[in-house]
């Protein structure tokens, strides 16, 4: 996808004005992915993109100079594995005018190493982490990246609806788990997950597969693919000829969640009073143990990003974010269900991502 670096870059040095930032270091990953639509190959050798009030530079692995020069004109400082990276990285700090940087914000997911070496560079200087800035702008979505996670999404569907088809007395978990990888690239995407969990399986909401499918049994198949830069994320049910006992009252109860946090989700109201709205269900139904992850999580580049929806987060959602709805109820021994929906977050409230309906998927036994 192509990406307005300039426009981008623009943006990032308001929110450190706001801040009071002097330098905003990136390492190799998501954050310079959205603000330079590419990232070199992430390895050992130091590799930052160095961000000031007025310039910006790349302290560059030689070995990966040429290969990334067609993708940007920002300036490199460039360094080979004889020299090493101090003395390239002086000289991008100076080119910047950041010498005498006093607050620094550093990208969280780099290396621990590549963070130490830049403060080990800038004496006294004080670092936070991208939250209020690089993270708050990643969180509202453009047009352009709305469309590519609507076509992620519509490609998900397809794939969970082979997945169903797929779905036979004592086929594997591994089998099924294959037949949906084979589904996203049949429609030329990544496979990025899959969870395939039957019967008592289903109860861990991330469990290890091994399990044969059996008459009786729920199956939960939650799954995700990667094209064009982006992933999709869906969970759905199935079940293998017959619900197990008391399988229809769980189900009703995790889809009112689902509609209840749906009816939640509007800009102003807090990520906290989002999950309670899909909790407070669940727990007025009985069954509040038995939900023991939070509600949602954001999604853009990164499968799980800000906004984190959760029982203690202060997020305020506003327009233009995208994020999970998937609560859960998971009964020991016997069955789990968790319905999963991918929402962008509009002025009237959320806009689902995908067409497929969350009833249950009944397969022949």
């Amino acid at each position: 996808m192509i990406v307005d670096s300039k426009t981008r870059l623009a943006a990032l040095r308001e929110k450190m004005r706001v801040q009071g930032a002097h330098l905003t270091a990136i390492g190799p990953g998501s954050h310079m992915d959205w603000l330079l639509g590419f990232h070199p190959y992430p390895d050992e050798r130091p590799c930052l993109l160095l961000v000031a009030p007025e310039k910006e530079t790349i302290l560059m692995p030689v070995l990966n100079a040429e290969g990334s020069r067609g993708k940007t004109d920002i300036e490199f400082h460039a360094w080979g594995d004889a020299d090493g990276p101090n003395v390239a990285l002086a000289q991008a700090i100076s080119a910047i005018g950041a010498t005498e940087a006093k607050s620094v914000i550093l990208d969280e997911t780099m290396r621990a190493d590549f963070a130490l070496l830049l403060l080990d560079a800038l004496t006294g200087a004080k670092h936070s982490f991208t939250d209020d800035t690089l993270g708050s702008l990643r969180m509202r979505k453009d047009a352009a990246e709305f469309s590519t996670m609507k076509m992620n999404a519509r490609i998900a569907d397809r794939v969970m609806q082979k997945a169903f088809a797929a779905i036979r007395l004592g086929i594997s978990e591994a089998e099924l788990a294959s037949a949906i990888q084979r589904g996203f690239s049949e429609e030329g995407a990544a496979p990025e997950f899959w969870i395939v969990a039957c019967g008592s399986n289903s109860a861990v909401p991330h469990p290890q597969s091994g399990r044969n499918l059996g008459v009786g049994d729920a199956v939960l198949i939650d799954i995700g693919g990667r094209k064009n830069g982006f992933p999709s994320d869906i969970t759905r049910m199935a079940v293998v000829g017959h619900p197990p006992d008391g399988y229809d009252e769980i189900h009703t109860i995790v889809e009112e969640a689902v509609q209840s946090a749906l009816m939640a989700a509007r800009a102003g109201v807090s990520a906290k009073d989002l999950d309670a709205a899909a909790r407070g269900v669940i727990t007025n139904a009985g069954y509040g143990e038995f939900f023991m992850h939070r509600t949602g999580h954001g999604m853009g580049i990164d499968l799980h990003e800000p906004p984190y929806i959760t029982a203690t987060s202060e997020t305020v959602l506003e327009e233009g974010m995208v994020f999970s709805i998937e609560p859960g109820i998971y009964l020991p021994g016997r069955f789990g269900i968790r319905l999963e929906e991918i929402v962008i977050l509009r002025e009237d409230g959320p806009e689902i991502l995908s067409t497929l309906p969350r009833d249950v998927y009944l397969a022949r036994g």
